[in-house]
């Protein structure tokens, strides 16, 4: 199947009938849906733990053209038709009143949202959302070549940018698509349009990269970059992730020290990773160690589905329907309650670890980064 491309019948993830299991053996999302009484603007997205939301992260298409072999299966997947997904207008519409509801930033996520033909439209009108959110992106980078300089003029501040080995071979075995050049080229495209604070996100796989620690840091350190390891999550379309096969943010920690000074940075707030300065200098590496050390108690995060789904976790089971809302002709006061509902019933963290930890039946790339 041509990357991207849908089949020839199209399943949906998450669409199965209510309380039915999955082939997977997973239980489909639980849709929830706003009451009268939960229609009411609240002073910005607090939980019920005292979590402020202030972090939106918007998937804008559930397709990838790489298929890393620790997010989705070599064969790809059921992708969602065109019209299932959220249309610019709808996306900035929500996004509009989740910013006057106290988000402060947007990241745009996939699946690759630089598949979407209107992506720089969606960028554009993010960016020039009253309230003047932030607006960021994580990508693979390989149509940054094209794109680099035309989303750094629509608005696009910052850019997270995956790169998990700097062998070709490594590259080809890990995402099953030889465009390590690539991957490369559009880190290089970023720096020219001008991007600064790019981050590089990197997932180690037992016995494939995890030697790589060290040159990954010397690369990004060389350029100016923030290399941040992230531990593999259970967020895998094929279900294979063990915790024993995970390599942990302990080991990251242990490669890096025995080649660098690490020094924690005392600060961190609501950011996902951990960081620390290295050899003295203002250059960071962080970690992000959702598995073993969890940041729950400080997330500030909720996302939204390329086909308008609301999440309040990644790990959540359950979401608000805010597609239906929007073809139906909500007001901004019931899009604002239905975000509201998501945040007060979020949980306080995720289960990964405990004996009734379940697996979502959505996959990372379907719920976006």
């Amino acid at each position: 199947m041509p990357d991207g491309a849908p089949p020839a019948e199209h399943v949906a993830p998450g669409r199965a009938d209510p309380g039915r299991a999955t082939p997977s053996g997973a239980l489909p999302p639980r849709r929830a849906t706003p009451s009268d009484a939960d229609r009411r603007d609240a002073p910005g997205l607090v939980d019920r733990f005292g979590r402020r939301h202030r972090d939106l992260r918007i998937s804008l298409t559930d397709r990838c053209s790489l298929r890393c072999t620790y997010c989705m299966p070599a064969e790809g997947m059921p992708w969602l038709a065109s019209d299932e997904l959220l249309t610019v207008t709808e996306m900035t519409r929500v996004a509009a009143v989740a910013v006057r509801h106290g988000i402060q930033e947007i990241r745009l996520t996939g699946g690759e949202p630089l598949l979407r033909p209107d992506i720089v439209e969606i960028v554009t009108g993010l960016a020039a959302l009253p309230g003047a959110p932030e607006v960021s992106m994580t990508t693979n980078g390989l149509r940054l070549p094209a794109l680099a300089a035309p989303l750094r003029d629509a608005g696009l501040s910052r850019l997270n940018t995956s790169l998990d080995t700097l062998r070709r071979d490594r590259y080809a075995q890990l995402t099953r698509r030889d465009r390590l050049d690539q991957a490369l080229a559009g880190l290089a495209a970023a720096d020219r349009a001008g991007f600064t604070r790019t981050k590089l996100n990197a997932v180690l796989v037992r016995g494939v990269n995890d030697d790589e620690t060290v040159d990954l840091l010397r690369f990004a350190l060389e350029r100016g970059y923030e290399l941040r390891f992230i531990e593999q999550m259970p967020l895998d379309a094929g279900r294979t992730w063990t915790r024993e096969g995970m390599v942990t943010a302990d080991e990251v920690l242990a490669s890096l020290s025995r080649s660098f000074d690490l020094a924690p940075v005392p600060t961190r707030g609501a950011a996902p990773a951990e960081r620390w300065t290295v050899d003295g200098t203002d250059a960071v590496v962080g970690i992000v160690a959702s598995v073993t050390r969890p940041f729950c108690g400080a997330c500030d995060r909720i996302r939204l589905t390329s086909d308008g789904q609301l999440r309040s976790c990644l790990f959540a089971h359950d979401e608000t329907d805010l597609r239906t809302l929007l073809r139906a002709g909500a007001d901004d006061e019931q899009i604002a309650a239905a975000l509201g509902l998501a945040v007060r019933t979020k949980a306080a963290g995720h289960t990964i670890g405990s004996a009734d930890f379940e697996q979502p039946a959505r996959g990372m790339s379907a719920i976006g980064g």
